[in-house]
């Protein structure tokens, strides 16, 4: 099954996130099919960068956000 989820990038202490459409199996740093959009929770307020329409095509062909993926695409206004 395809998963669009967060894949942790930076330093120690100053995370920040891709937001990325893989297969489920794969770990979480392992090879991704596509790169939508990008999350930065140090930024105040925090920084959420995402290609609707990829999102939206993922999602129409099956892929399923996990939970902390689902409420950033709320919050950038890609789903209801």
């Amino acid at each position: 099954m395809v998963k669009i989820r967060l894949m942790r990038m930076g330093m120690k202490k100053k995370p920040f996130y891709r937001v990325v459409v893989a297969d489920e199996r794969v770990a979480q740093h392992g090879n991704f099919i596509e790169q939508i959009g990008t999350y930065d929770p140090n930024k105040e307020p925090s920084e959420i960068k995402i290609d609707a329409d990829l999102a939206k095509k993922w999602i129409g062909n099956g892929a399923k956000p996990t939970e902390t993926v689902g409420k950033l695409l709320k919050r950038a206004g890609v789903t209801e």
